[in-house]
């Protein structure tokens, strides 16, 4: 269902067309995308929204009025004016919108994780090896965090000597109306909907090493809802890699304070941290009761400059691989710091190793 029509896109200073964008998804998420996408990323044009949902057509008629509307996938796939198909919908649909995005001729953006099945990832990444002149990201956002991007380039630098443990985290704040608690049938469970940021953010810092064997072990500390699809509210984990490297994780929905979210890279000359004292700011408040700073409250806080970057990224990648095909030269370098899908794979795999680890209470050789 078409049911309005998109603003011409004007080319951009360089006199290129801008890349144009539709975007599958209006949820929390979703709306962030797609605000970044319509009003912070020069390049590109959202010049098309899709939901099966009434409320998010409304909202993206009064957000996104230079954007058409359908309530079908696969007509937005159709529309033969888009460039590019920017996924943020349930991750259980990922893998099969990838698939029929890349064979409509579009390059895909798709949050994560790739897809909450190891052979679904793997359909994925053979359907894309016969499209090389397609770009495919999967939203792993901290690799654009300014901190996490600073600590990468000092690993890499040797700051810390070998890299051989990682300690992440992933801990959102407490929501009392559970809204995780109805998503948890769709999520994955906790380690592939948390946890999987912090996995690729290890292979990421270790020099993507392969996972050989997990353990997890997981409490309801306040949500019990969670009992009945086999999910928990705080879960920790380790994972053996090959070569003497190691990860520890812990993922919590129930934080107090706020969205809490590092890591730390162990090195055999140092170490460093990120986030270890979450903080939305420099400002510390001192009174009668102590001193403290205020906290982060979600994640959409957090790494609000990650998400844009990383839309940065991805339009450049595209708009270079266009312009390439075309004989063309721009001076923009294409972005490839972003996780590839052989790391969403991984990612998957190590997570749904969690999974079953925490629902044997055995250790999972990969």
């Amino acid at each position: 269902m078409t049911q309005t029509t998109a603003a011409a896109a004007a080319p951009d200073r360089t006199g290129a067309a801008p890349l144009r964008v539709g975007i599958a998804g209006l949820g929390r998420l979703g709306r962030r995308h797609a605000h970044n996408l319509a009003h912070r990323v020069p390049g590109a044009t959202l010049a098309a929204a899709c939901s099966p949902l009434d409320a998010d057509l409304d909202w993206a008629r009064d957000a996104l009025p230079g954007a058409r509307r359908y309530d079908d996938y696969a007509a937005l796939v159709a529309d033969d004016t888009l460039d590019a198909i920017w996924l943020v919908t349930p991750s259980a649909l990922h893998a099969a919108q990838i698939v029929a995005a890349l064979r409509a001729g579009k390059h895909v953006f798709c949050e994560k994780p790739l897809s909450l099945d190891v052979a679904e990832c793997e359909r994925v990444t053979d359907e894309a090896m016969r499209y090389p002149h397609l770009q495919v990201t999967i939203g792993f956002m901290r690799r654009f965090d300014r901190s996490y991007r600073d600590a990468f380039d000092a690993v890499r630098a040797g700051a810390i000597g070998r890299p051989f443990l990682v300690r992440s985290q992933t801990c959102d704040l407490n929501d009392p109306d559970g809204f995780f608690v109805r998503f948890a049938p769709t999520s994955g469970g906790i380690f592939l909907d948390c946890t999987v940021h912090d996995i690729d953010v290890a292979r990421w810092l270790l020099g993507r090493p392969r996972a050989m064997r997990v353990y997890a072990a997981g409490t309801i500390a306040l949500h019990d809802g969670l009992r009945d699809v086999g999910d928990v509210d705080n879960g920790v984990a380790i994972c053996e890699f090959d070569g003497g490297r190691l990860a520890m994780f812990y993922a919590s929905r129930t934080m107090a304070h706020g969205n809490d979210t590092s890591s730390e890279v162990i090195g055999t000359a140092g170490a460093l941290t990120i986030g270890r004292i979450p903080r939305a700011n420099r400002v510390e408040i001192y009174d009668a009761s102590g001193i403290r700073s205020e906290c982060t409250p979600t994640f959409f806080d957090r790494f609000d400059d990650a998400f844009l970057n990383e839309a940065h990224a991805f339009v450049a990648t595209v708009r270079t691989r266009r312009d390439a095909a075309a004989g063309a030269h721009r001076d923009a370098q294409a972005a490839d710091d972003g996780a590839t899908l052989a790391d969403a794979l991984e990612a998957t795999r190590i997570g749904c190793a969690l999974r079953e680890s925490l629902h044997t209470g055995q250790a999972v050789t990969l």
